[in-house]
């Protein structure tokens, strides 16, 4: 069998400025079957510009109306949280990880002992930070939302320059929800033989159907944003899983890995478990020594302790070896050579 997928709950905004909440969100996220949690480390400021021009100002959407150093003003998780979080986390026997979003939240999170390293989406083309996370040696996620082939194949060669070969590609669509109809989910095994890398799936849809198609597709890593519950609001909430959800989608996973199994074909017939149904050649009629098989004395039919159907046309127009009764299994020693 495969290692199994690793899955993600992705902490995004779901605290709303909260630490207790953020803490049982943690804690919860372990209950719900999750390998890892993640978490987003920026400010306001390092990620945009407090401006409110128009091209800072989002226009449709699930934050339309909103200036984007407002939005991620609101979204940002403490940088004075993490080393907790990062504690608490290790505490449930959770992976704690983050998606950096310039330099110094890098430098910042190597503080931390961070072990793998998140590109969120639209840092895809920014290859600076792509490559400054790269050198770290540590293993490195990105999604690929918003990315061209180019976009993808520049991301690559600035973390393999680097000399980390370590790098996950994630299957994501940058909408928020993200329609289960743009999923094309057998992107997927593409990225894989087309990079060479391992892909995952960054889930931002309702429900858990996309998830587990992806596994069964090849996906090594499915990352869900998850919430204690929509009703706290936030900017991520309505796309968020609750903990009952999320635990629905890790058992349909690991069913379905389960299910994936291993590329078997049995070549042990006494092995195969109802292989005494299949069918068989059985005397149809009483037959006398001597006498020749024919279509009517000697028939393939269930079960299957008799010669084999392989065996039938060979033993048609020979002689029996013995007397024979209906009903008694056509042995190879029952047959005239």
């Amino acid at each position: 069998m495969k290692d199994k997928a690793f899955i993600v709950a992705e902490l995004s905004a779901n605290h709303n400025h909260k630490k207790d909440i953020a803490i049982a969100t943690i804690r919860a996220a372990k209950k719900a079957g999750a390998d890892a949690v993640k978490l987003q480390t920026y400010t306001a400021d390092t990620i945009t510009l407090d401006c409110r021009k128009e091209d800072f100002m989002i226009h449709g959407g699930l934050w339309d109306g909103y200036c984007l150093h407002d939005l991620y003003k609101e979204a940002y998780t403490p940088w004075e949280w993490h080393e907790e979080l990062f504690h608490v986390a290790r505490e449930e026997g959770l992976i704690c990880f983050s998606s950096p979003f310039d330099k110094t939240a890098v430098d910042f999170l190597e503080s931390l002992g961070n072990p793998i390293y998140k590109i969120a989406s639209f840092e895809i083309t920014d290859i600076p930070l792509i490559s400054y996370v790269a050198s770290k040696k540590k293993p490195v996620v990105i999604s690929t939302g918003i990315a061209t082939l180019q976009d993808i194949e520049a991301a690559l060669t600035a973390v393999r320059s680097s000399g980390n070969e370590d790098v996950t590609l994630l299957r994501c669509i940058s909408q928020y929800p993200a329609p289960v109809e743009d999923a094309n989910l057998l992107t997927i095994p593409d990225m894989r033989q087309r990079f060479g890398v391992k892909v995952g799936l960054s889930d931002h849809s309702i429900g858990n159907t996309l998830a587990v198609a992806s596994v069964a597709l090849g996906a090594t890593m499915v990352e869900k944003h998850f919430i204690l519950d929509r009703k706290i609001g936030g900017p991520d909430s309505a796309f968020s899983c609750e903990p009952a959800e999320f635990a629905e989608m890790v058992r349909v996973i690991r069913e379905t890995e389960a299910a994936l199994g291993n590329v078997c074909y049995p070549s042990d017939p006494q092995k195969i478990k109802g292989r005494e149904f299949a069918r068989s050649l059985y005397v149809a009629e009483d037959i006398r020594k001597g006498e020749v098989f024919t279509e009517k004395n000697v028939r393939s039919v269930r079960p299957g302790y008799g010669l084999s159907p392989v065996m039938y046309f060979d033993v048609l127009g020979k002689r029996a070896n013995r007397d024979l009764e209906k009903g008694m299994p056509l042995r190879i020693c029952d047959v005239e050579v």
